[in-house]
């Protein structure tokens, strides 16, 4: 049978992504995936879209209108957005960082998150169920040295969250919005994930902190990318929940409108 349910997933082709995209079709969702690489899922219910995100005017170009009518179709009673696809790249000194650099890392991490929400909230059917998810991490509100660029983009993602929930819940706003949205700001903790491993790989000389990674591989503190992805998709199926939460892996942090 047809899903009524849409998930629109960025970063599907491994990791927690990969992992968050086989929950949901096991739940019987309809999966859209966006990313830069081909994805080998076969599923009936699971389509993708090969784009780079972190090009966000780009990606708007090539696929801002196939999202625009996916989003639109009728059928839609619930519609999740996760904002997992991110570069965790830059390591270092702040002095050792390239500002030009930087810029396409908010532009993933950031950018093409805002930019989804917005076409999410825009296009969806009007008495349709939204929830967004947007992978935090403990470096938006811990300063770790060495991750200056990364810990900037989460915590500016992360205040997007919020701005984004008080928006859908503001009286005045001008144009219409469905009346059940809310959207969850999620830390899934140090998963073990392609980009752990390629952090463990920094030579000390460019990341001189690179043995807090090592250390947590070694006592075997890594996260299956299957826990966080049953947290996330539970909360996309959520009924009643604030406009905003904030959550870490295994435990509810914070929650409020």
């Amino acid at each position: 049978m047809p899903s009524d349910r849409l998930a629109i997933v960025t970063g599907t082709t491994s990791g927690l992504g990969a992992a968050l995209a086989a929950d949901l079709l096991a739940r019987g969702w309809y999966v859209l995936g966006l990313a830069r690489r081909q994805s080998p899922v076969l599923d009936a219910r699971y389509d993708h879209l090969v784009v780079d995100l972190a090009d966000p005017a780009a990606a708007e170009a090539a696929i801002g209108r196939q999202l625009a009518e996916r989003l639109a179709e009728p059928r839609w009673e619930r519609v999740g957005l996760v904002n997992n696809a991110a570069s965790a790249g830059l390591l270092g000194p702040v002095e050792q960082v390239p500002p030009a650099d930087v810029t396409r890392m908010f532009a993933l991490n950031v950018a093409a998150p805002v930019w989804l929400m917005g076409r999410v909230i825009a296009h969806v059917p009007s008495d349709a169920v939204v929830r967004v998810v947007n992978i935090s991490s403990g470096a938006a509100v811990i300063a770790f040295p060495g991750l200056s660029a990364y810990g900037c983009t989460k915590a500016a993602l992360r205040m997007a969250s919020m701005v984004f929930a008080a928006e859908v819940a503001a009286p005045d706003r001008l144009t219409r919005v469905p009346a059940d949205v809310a959207v969850l700001s999620y830390e899934p903790g140090t998963v073990d994930t392609p980009m752990q491993a390629e952090t463990r790989a920094t030579e000390e000389q460019v990341y001189p902190w690179v043995g807090m990674f090592k250390r947590l591989h070694a006592d075997g503190l890594l996260v299956a990318p299957a826990g966080p992805a049953a947290e996330i998709a539970d909360f996309l199926e959520a009924g009643a929940v604030p406009r905003f939460t904030e959550r870490r892996f295994g435990r509810r942090e914070n929650a409020g409108e």
